[in-house]
C-alpha cells in the first residue's frame, strides 16, 4: 500500500536524483514553475515560510555582529557598470598578466557583466538617456553611496547586509533554487579602515556561515577557491559548498576579500586620526535561495521532504484520530496546539475528514519534523502517540509536553546532521593513484563524475588544469581543512599538506 500511495503523487526514487528533485519541489508545494519566464518560479507560501525562517536565523546572525539591513534600489543606471566592468577587466587582466593591477591602465574596455544582465531601456514610450538594469549583486549601486557616507576613520567599520530578489540572464538549464534566473539573495558589504580590520571581517563570515548552516544540518567543505575562480573583483574568494546525493556540489555561500581594489575606482576613501586620506578596505559575504535547494536535496527521501526543524513551515502536525467517537478528541487536540503554539512551536491540527494514511503521505511529502496523533484511547491515559519524520513511534505523555517535543525536535536535527554527514562521507573519495603517459593523467581506476575526490595538491595553474581536464571535474580551491601529516601532491610529488577537492559543480 505504501508503494502504491508514493506512486499516486508521482515521486520518483531518489536514487533518480535528477528527476526527484524537481518532482519533490513542486509535489511539496514549495514553488509553480509554470509562470512563463523560464527560471522565474512562484514560491508558494509552504516553500516562501521555509525561506523566511531561513532569513530569519540569517538576520539573527547579522544582529549578532552588528551589521544594519539597508534596501538600496533595484535599478542601476548603465555607467556605473561601466565603471564596474573597467576595474573587473582590469583586475582580470592583472591576474592573467600576474602583474599588480596598478600597472594596467583603466581604459580597458570590456563587456563583463552586460551578457548577464536584463536592461530596461524605455519608461513607458520614451527611451532613456541612460539606460538601467536590474541588479546582478549590489556592489555598483552600495558602494555609490558608500563614498557619500564614509568621511572619517569615525565612520567605519560600515557594516551592511540586505535580503532582495537579483537577476541573472541564466543561459544554462534552470533548476529551482539552484540555477534561476530571479534569485532571493543575502549580500552583506562592509568597508574598514585597513586589510586587517577587512580580514578579521572574513573571519566573521566564516564563523557565521558555518553557525547558518549548522542550523540547516548541512555539512560543507570550505575552500578558498583557485585563483581562475575567485570573482574578478575579489583579492580572494572563499566558499562553502554542500556535496548533494548525486555527488555534485552545490556553493551555498561566499565571502571575498577586496582589499581596496573597489574603494580606488568608487573613490571610497576616508581621513584618519592624522587627518591623512587613505582609502578603505571592503569584504562580501553572500547567500542565496540554494540553501533551501540543499535542505531539499540533502536531507529527503523517497517519501518526500525532511525539513530542519529550524527553518520548517510546520514543527508539529496534529492528527485527531476517531472524532466521532469522541468530540472530546478534537478538544485535546486544540489544547494540545495552544500549548505548543504558546511555547514557540510551529503547530497545525488536520482535521481534514479524510484517510488518515492520506494524512501521513501529505505531511511526509511536505517533511514536518513531527506528527502527534491523538485519539479516544489517547484521552483516558493523558497520553499521544509521537511519530518521528526521521523514523520513530512511541507513546508520549501529556504532561510537560512542550519540553519533550522541543527534545524531540533537538533529536531530529541531530538525526538529519548524522544522516548528512554520512552522506557526505560516502560521497567523497581519495583520488586514485596515476601515473603519466602522453602528457595525460592515467588513473588505476575510473573516475567517476557522481562522487567527489580529495588529494593532495600543491600544483601550479598547469597542473590543475592537467588535473581537470584528466578527471573531467573542477578543482574547489585549497580547503581549510589541512592534512595532519604532509602528503605527496598528485603531481608533483612535493610533500604538502594542502587538501583539495575535485567534483562535478553546479
Amino acid at each position: 500500500m505504501v508503494d502504491q500511495g508514493k506512486a499516486k503523487r508521482g515521486i520518483p526514487p531518489k536514487s533518480e536524483f535528477n528527476s526527484w528533485y524537481p518532482a519533490i519541489v513542486e509535489i511539496a508545494d514549495l514553488v509553480d514553475k509554470r509562470y512563463p519566464i523560464k527560471g522565474m518560479d512562484v514560491w508558494k507560501p509552504y516553500g516562501w515560510k521555509a525561506m523566511s525562517l531561513i532569513d530569519k536565523i540569517t538576520r539573527s546572525e547579522m544582529e549578532r555582529t552588528y551589521h544594519d539591513e539597508y534596501r538600496f534600489p533595484l535599478l542601476v543606471p548603465e555607467d556605473l557598470l561601466d565603471k564596474e566592468n573597467r576595474l573587473v577587466a582590469r583586475l582580470k587582466a592583472a591576474r592573467d598578466a600576474g602583474v599588480n593591477p596598478s600597472e594596467l591602465r583603466l581604459d580597458e574596455d570590456d563587456a563583463g557583466f552586460k551578457k548577464e544582465v536584463y536592461w530596461v531601456k524605455h519608461g513607458g514610450e520614451n527611451e532613456l538617456d541612460v539606460p538601467m538594469f536590474l541588479r546582478p549583486t549590489s556592489e555598483t549601486p552600495m558602494y555609490t553611496m558608500f563614498s557619500l557616507w564614509i568621511r572619517s576613520h569615525a565612520d567605519l567599520p560600515l557594516k551592511t547586509f540586505q535580503i532582495v530578489n537579483t537577476f541573472r540572464y541564466e543561459t544554462k538549464q534552470t533548476r529551482s533554487f539552484i540555477r534561476v534566473r530571479e534569485i532571493h539573495f543575502f549580500e552583506a558589504h562592509t568597508v574598514h579602515r585597513n586589510e586587517e580590520e577587512a580580514t578579521m571581517q572574513i573571519e566573521e563570515d566564516a564563523n557565521m556561515i558555518q553557525n547558518i548552516l549548522h542550523e540547516l544540518c548541512l555539512p560543507n567543505i570550505i575552500s578558498k577557491r583557485p585563483i581562475w575562480d575567485t570573482f574578478p573583483g575579489a583579492w580572494y574568494t572563499t566558499a562553502a559548498d554542500v556535496v548533494m546525493p548525486n555527488g555534485r556540489t552545490l556553493q551555498v555561500g561566499t565571502y571575498h576579500h577586496y582589499r581596496d581594489q573597489w574603494a580606488k575606482s568608487f573613490d571610497l576613501t576616508y581621513e584618519d586620526e592624522n587627518g591623512d586620506a587613505n582609502f578603505c578596505h571592503q569584504t562580501t559575504f553572500g547567500m542565496s535561495e540554494r540553501l533551501l535547494g540543499a535542505i531539499v536535496g540533502l536531507h529527503g527521501d523517497d517519501r518526500g521532504l525532511i525539513f530542519p526543524p529550524s527553518i520548517s513551515p510546520i514543527q508539529v502536525i496534529i492528527m485527531p484520530v476517531a472524532t466521532h467517537i469522541s468530540p472530546d478528541v478534537i478538544v485535546m487536540a486544540k489544547n494540545i496546539k495552544n500549548i505548543l503554539a504558546d511555547s514557540g512551536i510551529r503547530t497545525k491540527i488536520d482535521d481534514r475528514d479524510i484517510r488518515s494514511g492520506t494524512k501521513h503521505y501529505d505531511w511526509e511529502i511536505k517533511g514536518v519534523p513531527i506528527r502527534l496523533e491523538v485519539g479516544p484511547r489517547d484521552l483516558a491515559n493523558n497520553q499521544c502517540v509521537i511519530s518521528l519524520r526521521t523514523g520513530g513511534k512511541e507513546n508520549l505523555s501529556l504532561d510537560n509536553l512542550e519540553i519533550s517535543i522541543n527534545k524531540y525536535l533537538d533529536l531530529v536535527s541531530d538525526n538529519l546532521r548524522d544522516n548528512a554527514n554520512e552522506i557526505h562521507k560516502n560521497m567523497v573519495h581519495k583520488l586514485p593513484d596515476s601515473s603519466m603517459e602522453d602528457g595525460n593523467l592515467i588513473f588505476t581506476s575510473k573516475i567517476q563524475d557522481n562522487l567527489v575526490y580529495e588529494l593532495a595538491f600543491d600544483g601550479n595553474d598547469a597542473d590543475a588544469e592537467l588535473l581537470e581536464k584528466s578527471t573531467g571535474l573542477t578543482l574547489l580551491g585549497d580547503c581549510e581543512i589541512i592534512y595532519d601529516v604532509a602528503k605527496p601532491c598528485v603531481i608533483t610529488g612535493n610533500l604538502t599538506t594542502k587538501k583539495q577537492h575535485l567534483a562535478k559543480m553546479y
